[in-house]
């Protein structure tokens, strides 16, 4: 290539600056205050200012005061909670700005990489990031791809190659030719993949599908009981005022800022263990994500070579420890290590055995023979060592049957993935050197961070199936797969889906690679594009879909996947990608904050029952109360003569629906401190279980208020229930407290029948912060009900239950509230029952079918529905039985001949025997199920011989391995019996 142009002078690198834009990654922000304006034009908002609006156009300010400050608290604490953690990731950005050394008129300097054009000269050392992709103009350096293409080892570049942004330089130093920055470098291009809209998140789609329910059914019925009020000849004013009652009564006002309060307080929790939550709603997929797709280099393992224990030697007197000192004696030890061997031996020798060895000559390393040399003395003897691949040491060494036992020792450990280095001695024989000679090999493997096998087996126990994703060969997947018990299915990029002739995604890939990819274990050599395209076939599979990643390569899989995470040390296009930014390495911190997603979403559930059930039952109370209770007809006359003729139709002030939903909605915020239990399965929204369980709190609610409502009206009546019981008649305005006391009695009480879902109030205790929320406002509820002052409220007589000569009647309607609580909360579980006993709403199968689209193994829109039934069990059985295996022979090695290995070798077999299927079952395919029945019965079987001629520390370890096995076990019957009823 012709010699390198000279670096521009800063001048004209100002100019080409502007023509080119910084070196950055071009990220598409949303401004805050756009944000904010969101936040006052969503469907709950929109209702709002309808309510707002016709307040302000009958002139009723105080009411439209009101209404217009709940709306800007809303969007004030949407919008703050919602940029935090925008600014959280940033300052995580800004604390790891990259630097560059580039020569600038004629002189070398230190600048930010952000500003670095095309032209500029740049000094690419080891140990630095490459700001930019580079044309190398002399010499050679190795560079650490691992970020682009998952390789975990280095590659060696020489003149005229081209180092692409965001690797990094481990050996050498070179000059170096900027030749494209920002969007236009490889990193760049592959970040234009993050700019594809991923749509509306789907914790948003079931908020709103939720919102137009309740949004329609309320447009409904206020033009129902509108047209209904004018048309008996009320005036325009006061059907109006009431049609605004109805809309207020209807509108959850705080459904989504409670959930992102919610949110938002899970967020930091999760924050305190590791993890920065960049998207809220990405929590609520973290709870339902049923699959995970895990980069391996980084993420599964130390992304650092490790010796191990496997250590072939052909040389009498030689172990591992004397093997590494030769390999270290062929690396100038005294000095910092020169590349990715180098660090390897140097970090794992005994340094002080070094000390009585002196280096007289050292040959580094040079691509074109591929090792390294170096001439010792030691204890007076001089020789020659030298370390290298395998086929470079053999050629140098005479003898033909070792170097053939050798070579056959490196084709097995490839085929497991395993890399070795060659180590050989040449001894000095007076004035030169003799036959170059074998002294071994050194094993070395990236290897899986010390808890990720226990994270992997965490992950599979709570329904997540975990797929190992890297651009590495297929033989170190699969040994690293096999070592997380993770299985040997690994696939390689033949078979792999590709983008579409016009270069979008296929919608069918689903049909052409779904089935395949959900039975796979893991992918090895594929390219950022494959990884797209397995997320997004796992995702039109219908499964809700994880992906962790730290490099370039990852970033456009991060963005396509519901919770995309970039682990600790990712660069700036994998933070910018992620939905959650690790802080710690590994995968334990996404397991846990797993969980407490988990938790957070039962959460969500809790509010989201309770607020439908409120809803109705205030919605319905009216709608009712409109057509079949006319408070005129039950005008006790001579009785009140001091009173106003009461109205022709019920309705409560508007400050007091506000104050009910304001004191319901502040308490409601404490609901994400509460007391929950996470599922052991993917989480999953089933709208009509959780509509008819709200349907049944509000029918019950609604019916106890409609019921006190008559009984108040009636009051004055002689046979009615007030004068039987000897209570007082109540004036009209008391009647307007009594209802107001009694919804909001019943609506908080309500609350704690929503958190149990399936159990009684009594099953599940509510966290301490939760009970004072609840007991403060039931109490200001109570002195305001028992306080209101005598008058009128909105145009409506109103007086508090405790003025007067009869102070008693809160306590009474407390007594009557708690009756209809336990009623309300023993038809609750009967429903349930209802529901589970003939398996309406999919409720039995919901969460068997581990998909987060469908309820049913025969789900007509999700073919692979019945796929997923049992698939996560099936290869978390297997991995059980490999490790109660492993441990078996372990200890028949530790024992004593005898009864007692005897045993343990029968023990081995039988569980060798116990292995399941992973194959999907077919409908009514009851042979599968009998298999898994069948392994149930031989580890019992297996236990009893345990049990009885194993004993000691072995033996209870063993006895606890089958113990889960007999459990999982019971999981996976329990799947399949009921896929194949379907």
């Amino acid at each position: 290539p012709p010699p390198p142009p000279p670096p521009p002078p800063r001048v004209e690198a100002a100019a080409l600056l502007k023509e080119w834009g910084r070196n950055e990654l071009e990220e598409k922000t949303t401004p805050s205050w756009l944000i904010y304006l969101r936040m006052l034009y969503q469907p709950m908002p929109i209702m709002i200012w309808i309510a707002t609006i016709i307040e302000g156009a009958i002139e009723n300010w105080a009411d439209f005061g009101i209404l217009l400050a709940i709306q800007f608290i809303n969007a004030t604490l949407g919008w703050y909670e919602t940029t935090k953690a925008g600014d959280a990731v940033a300052a995580l950005k800004a604390s790891l700005k990259p630097l560059a050394t580039a020569k600038r008129d004629g002189k070398w300097t230190t600048l930010d990489a952000g500003s670095l054009v095309p032209g500029d000269l740049v000094l690419l050392g080891s140990g630095s990031a490459v700001p930019a992709d580079c044309l190398i103009n002399h010499g050679t350096i190795d560079v650490d791809q691992s970020a682009l293409t998952g390789e975990s080892l280095p590659v060696t570049m020489h003149k005229g190659n081209s180092a692409k942004m965001g690797s990094m330089v481990v050996r050498g130093e070179v000059e170096a030719t900027v030749e494209f920055t920002g969007k236009n470098t490889f990193f760049g291009k592959t970040a234009s993949m993050l700019q594809q809209d991923t749509g509306m998140g789907h914790l948003q789609k079931m908020l709103l599908k939720i919102m137009m329910v309740l949004v329609g059914l309320s447009i409904v019925l206020c033009f129902t009981c509108f047209g209904y009020l004018l048309g008996t000849g009320i005036s325009f004013r006061e059907s109006i005022s009431f049609t605004v009652v109805l809309l207020v009564a209807s509108i959850p006002i705080a459904i989504e800022i409670v959930c992102t309060t919610t949110l938002a307080l899970g967020s930091r929790q999760m924050a305190t263990m590791g993890a920065i939550v960049t998207r809220l709603a990405a929590i609520e997929d973290l709870a339902g994500m049923n699959m995970l797709c895990s980069d391996k280099t980084g993420t599964l393992t130390l992304n650092k070579m490790v010796i191990q224990e496997d250590t072939p030697t052909f040389m009498a007197g030689v172990d591992q420890r004397a093997l590494l000192r030769y390999a270290a004696m062929a690396a100038k030890w005294k000095e910092p290590p020169r590349d990715a061997l180098d660090t390897l031996v140097l970090t794992t020798v005994d340094m002080a055995s070094m000390e009585g060895v002196e280096m007289i000559d050292y040959m580094p390393f040079d691509p074109t023979i591929k090792r390294t040399e170096g001439t010792v003395i030691e204890d007076g003897k001089t020789f020659r060592t030298t370390k290298g691949a395998p086929n470079i040491i053999f050629q140098l060494c005479d003898d033909q049957a070792m170097r053939k036992a050798a070579d056959t020792l490196v084709q097995s450990f490839g085929q497991r993935g395993i890399r070795a280095l060659a180590v050989a001695i040449s001894r000095k024989e007076g004035d030169d050197f003799g036959p170059w000679e074998l002294v071994g090999m050194l094993t070395f493997l990236d290897p899986p961070r010390p808890d990720t096998k226990e994270t992997v087996r965490r992950a599979m126990e709570f329904g997540v199936d975990v797929k190992m994703i890297t651009g590495d060969h297929v033989l170190i997947a699969k040994e690293t797969s096999r070592v997380l018990g993770l299985g040997l299915n690994v696939k390689d990029a033949k078979g792999l889906p590709s983008m579409g002739e016009d270069g979008k995604v296929p919608k069918d890939l689903h049909k052409t690679h779904g089935a395949m990819m959900m039975e796979a274990d893991g992918f090895a050599q594929v390219y950022p594009e494959h990884k797209y395209l397995i997320v997004e076939t796992l995702r039109q599979c219908g499964l809700a879909v994880g992906m962790t990643g730290d490099g370039v390569n990852d970033a456009p899989a991060l963005k396509r996947a519901d919770v995309g995470v970039a682990v600790q040390g990712a660069t700036d296009a994998a933070r910018a990608a992620a939905d959650i930014v690790l802080t710690e390495p590994g995968l334990s911190t996404i397991v846990e904050g797993m969980v407490i997603a988990r938790r957070i979403f039962q959460r969500m559930k809790t509010f989201i029952n309770y607020r439908i059930a409120a809803t109705l039952q205030l919605l319905f109370f009216f709608f009712i109360a409109l057509f079949s209770f006319k408070p005129i007809d039950y005008y006790p006359g001579e009785a009140v003569a001091n009173e106003e003729p009461w109205p022709e139709f019920f309705s409560l002030p508007v400050i007091m629906l506000m104050l009910i939903t304001i004191l319901n909605d502040g308490t409601l915020i404490s609901i994400g401190y509460d007391n929950v239990n996470p599922s052991h399965m993917p989480e999953k929204w089933n709208l009509r279980a959780l509509f008819m369980t709200s349907i049944i709190l509000g029918v019950v609610a609604m019916g106890s208020s409609l019921l006190l409502l008559w009984a108040c009206l009636d009051s004055y009546n002689p046979d009615g229930i007030f004068q039987k019981w000897g209570l007082p008649g109540l004036p009209y305005g008391k009647i307007i407290t009594s209802i107001y006391l009694k919804v909001s009695i019943s609506d908080f009480l309500t609350l704690f029948s929503a958190r149990t879902h399936e159990g009684l109030f009594w099953t599940s205790r509510p966290s301490v912060i939760l009970l004072i929320c609840a007991g403060l406002a039931l109490t200001i509820s109570t002195i305001l009900g028992s306080l209101w002052p005598k008058g009128q409220t909105d145009h409506v007589p109103t007086e508090g239950l405790a003025l007067g000569d009869y102070t008693l009647m809160p306590l009474w309607i407390w007594v009557y509230c708690i009756v209809w609580w336990w009623i309300q909360d023993v038809i609750k579980v009967c429903g349930y029952w209802v529901m589970h006993r003939f398996n309406i709403f999919n409720i039995n199968t919901d969460k068997l079918v581990n998909m987060r689209a469908a309820e049913a193994a025969n789900d007509k829109k999700h073919k692979l529905a019945r796929n997923s039934v049992g698939l996560v069990e099936g290869k978390l059985l297997n991995a059980k039985i490999q490790d109660a295996i492993e441990k078996v022979e372990h200890a028949e090695k530790a024992a004593a001949p005898g009864i007692q290995r005897k045993s343990l070798q029968r023990v081995s077999a039988g569980l060798r025997m116990s292995r399941v299927s992973g194959q999907p079952i077919g409908k009514g395919d009851a042979e599968a199920g009998r298999s898994v029945e069948d392994v149930h019965k031989q580890v019992e079987q297996l236990q009893q011989v345990v049990d009885a001629e194993i004993k000691g520390p072995a033996g209870e370890e063993i006895r606890q391995d089958m113990e889960s096995i007999k459990k999982t076990a019971a999981r996976l019957m329990i799947a399949r019996k009921s896929a194949s009823r379907q």
